[in-house]
């Protein structure tokens, strides 16, 4: 089923959070950041809006960090009741999408929980002082080809956030499959 978060909440802080990634290290979310800000995005490994859009996600994360932001990706889902979003699947699907920044798993949900996520793919884009400026999509396209031609409206909306501080105030929220939550007693 089809989740769609929230419209962004400007000036909303980054949470950090230390996290293992699939390169075998633990990370911190803030040492991710770059100089002009951060993109913090939920996905997982089965998620078809994820499927779809990875490479694209790639190239932004790859476009951006030469505007001198940075990128990191969070699976937060119940590997338990959807076990293609195990630790060492995330291993073999950052692999093979050439993951180019660090895929971090978040096993007990806290962080997803902290950044109120609610679907695969999530985005997150921060500023130079980790204040959220952008809370939408990746691009119009959703779980089909995305024509050469498409809007990138995540990488636009960060290069202004690298330029001015500000993200836009007109933004379409992302739209994909729900976070598989654990159940809490």
């Amino acid at each position: 089923m089809a989740a769609v978060p929230p419209v962004c909440e400007f000036g909303w802080p980054a949470v950090d959070a230390s996290l293992p990634g699939t390169d075998g290290k633990s990370h911190s979310i803030f040492d991710q950041a770059g100089q002009n800000g951060l993109v913090v995005v939920f996905i997982c490994n089965h998620c078809p809006y994820v499927k779809a859009t990875i490479d694209r996600i790639v190239r932004d994360a790859n476009d951006l960090r030469e505007k001198g932001i940075g990128f990191v990706a969070i699976n937060a889902n119940d590997a338990t009741t959807h076990p293609e979003d195990s630790f060492d699947k995330m291993v073999a699907f950052a692999r093979e999408h050439d993951f180019t920044f660090p895929y971090l798993y978040d096993e007990d949900q806290r962080v997803a929980r902290a950044y109120d996520a609610v679907c695969t793919p999530d985005f997150f884009g921060f500023n130079g002082d980790l204040k959220l400026q952008y809370r939408g999509r990746l691009d119009a396209a959703r779980v089909e080809a995305a024509p050469p031609d498409l809007r990138r409206d995540l990488y636009e909306a960060m290069v202004q956030v690298a330029e001015t501080g500000k993200g836009p105030e007109e933004q379409i929220p992302s739209m994909g499959c729900s976070i598989k939550w654990k159940d809490v007693a």
